[in-house]
């Protein structure tokens, strides 16, 4: 019997010529062990490590998961029942912690420069009898990405990303500390904060720097810049340009890749968006994005010389769709409790949906000028916790509705923080409202895709409703 990717016909023929050459290293002994990994629902990487022969099998046999893992919330708490009869998720054939299968993406390949003789491969989710699974969220953003290409156009982004690194001082791994979630660990700062790109701030952490960069670039990531964050131990690392699925793909080996440095190496990293630290400063995942002509790379967005506008016609167009949408896509931006607690006035974070021409203070940041190859947008509404292949999908499939309809984004907004424009969510709850709202992106995204994400987001934020917060204690325990 021909094995699962044939039987499928899963691979193209690039792929097939990838997963030959993945196999002879395999055999050449070039590693002990490869890592097959997914990304979850929350963009957070889940798999199986394989020694030898098994990981040269697995390749084209793929490795089984269970269907569970499809049903948990960020505390890995099974939101679904998922041993119901006639229950459970809402698609057939994911009861009662059945497999689905995950299949390498062959072209995904790297080895793990802090892991010794560790290779990893990105995978994607398939049921199984060769259907893709319905909430691999990797497969959403390869449909928009296909839907732009069929109108001979790329998607284009860079990735501004922020976070937290602290010195890990107890890893608080007593008994008592496990549970869903567990005792996050105690660590200490590395800078006091608040000397943004200052350089002695950053040469007192250079050796984390340094480390940083030599993995990320040993991983192959396209890795520009290391700086100095505003915040107490908050730094940004900025990263170039890259097409179609590469730049979310990116952000998810980046986000796992600085945990497990960190780790190793007695640090604490995390991309919470607003940790509870004293003084803190928010994080914020700054998506830069333009498009670019299939056949001759040309920027789509490049404004003419004697243009009246920042971008192109097309630019302005997919622009409007970028902000006729800001609110639907908010929950798939900042999908955390946490995130909504970064939108604060005059921060630096945007509050409504509106764009401007050079301006921070707006969602949508313009930066385009004729003879400029690298104009673009600059969304900031995100968060580094963000899952970059809904964060990614939602952009393209609201800015194709701009260019689809021929949508107008209005004049700049000089003062966006003042500027008359539909209000962003400013909590969680209202962003998944705010989504299942928005027509258009539950049309694209899959209207069984959106119910089954916003179930699991408000199990999130049922829990937390039913916690007593320090908050609650401080207000009332004297006061009545």
């Amino acid at each position: 019997m021909s094995d699962f990717v044939t039987r499928h016909g899963l691979w193209s023929e690039t792929q097939e010529a990838q997963a030959r050459d993945v196999i002879a290293r395999i055999d050449a002994g070039e590693w002990d062990v490869v890592r097959f990994s997914w990304a979850d629902q929350h963009g957070v990487l889940r798999g199986k490590t394989l020694v030898g022969d098994a990981a040269r099998s697995a390749l084209r046999r793929g490795v089984n998961l269970t269907t569970t893992l499809l049903a948990k919330d960020t505390s890995h708490r099974s939101v679904f029942p998922v041993f119901a009869t006639g229950g459970g998720f809402p698609v057939p054939g994911l009861q009662g912690g059945a497999d689905f299968i995950i299949v390498a993406d062959p072209g995904t390949l790297r080895t793990l420069p802090w892991a010794p003789r560790t290779a990893w491969l990105q995978c994607d989710a398939y049921m199984k009898d060769g259907q893709p699974c319905p909430f691999d969220t990797r497969r959403i953003l390869r449909r928009a990405v296909a839907e732009l290409g069929a109108q001979q156009l790329e998607f284009v982004a860079g990735l501004e990303v922020e976070f937290h690194a602290f010195r890990l001082d107890e890893a608080a791994m007593q008994l008592a500390d496990s549970g869903q979630p567990g005792t996050p660990p105690n660590v200490s700062l590395l800078t006091h904060g608040h000397q943004y790109l200052t350089e002695l701030r950053y040469d007192s952490v250079d050796a984390l720097m340094e480390l940083l960069r030599r993995e990320l670039l040993a991983l192959g990531l396209p890795l520009q810049s290391l700086e100095i964050e505003f915040g107490p131990s908050q730094f940004e690392l900025v990263f170039g340009p890259t097409a179609g699925l590469a730049p979310a793909d990116t952000m998810v080996l980046l986000r796992s890749a600085i945990k497990q440095i960190c780790r190793r190496h007695g640090y604490h990293a995390t991309f919470m968006c607003r940790p509870r630290i004293p003084n803190v400063m928010s994080s914020g995942w700054h998506l830069h994005q333009s498009l670019r002509h299939g056949e001759s790379g040309a920027n789509a967005f490049m404004p003419s010389a004697d243009a009246a506008t920042p971008l192109s016609p097309l630019g302005m167009q997919y622009l409007a769709g970028l902000q006729v949408h800001g609110c639907g896509s908010a929950a798939l931006a900042s999908p955390t409790l946490n995130g909504y607690r970064r939108y604060r006035p005059l921060s630096l974070a945007p509050d409504r949906a509106i764009w401007a021409e050079d301006n921070r203070g707006a969602m949508l940041r313009v930066l385009g000028a004729p003879g400029d190859s690298a104009s673009r947008i600059e969304n900031r509404i995100g968060e580094p916790t963000a899952n970059p292949y809904l964060y990614l999908a939602s952009q393209l499939f609201a800015g194709m509705h701009g260019m689809a309809e021929r949508m107008d984004p209005g004049p700049s907004a000089d003062a966006p923080y003042e500027t008359p424009a539909p209000r962003l969510p400013r909590t969680l709850e209202q962003a998944l409202a705010a989504l299942r709202a928005d027509a258009w992106l539950c049309d694209k995204l899959g209207q069984g895709f959106v119910d089954y994400y916003c179930r699991i987001k408000e199990a999130e934020i049922a829990r937390f409703n039913m916690e007593v917060s320090e908050w609650e204690q401080r207000e009332y325990f004297d006061m009545f």
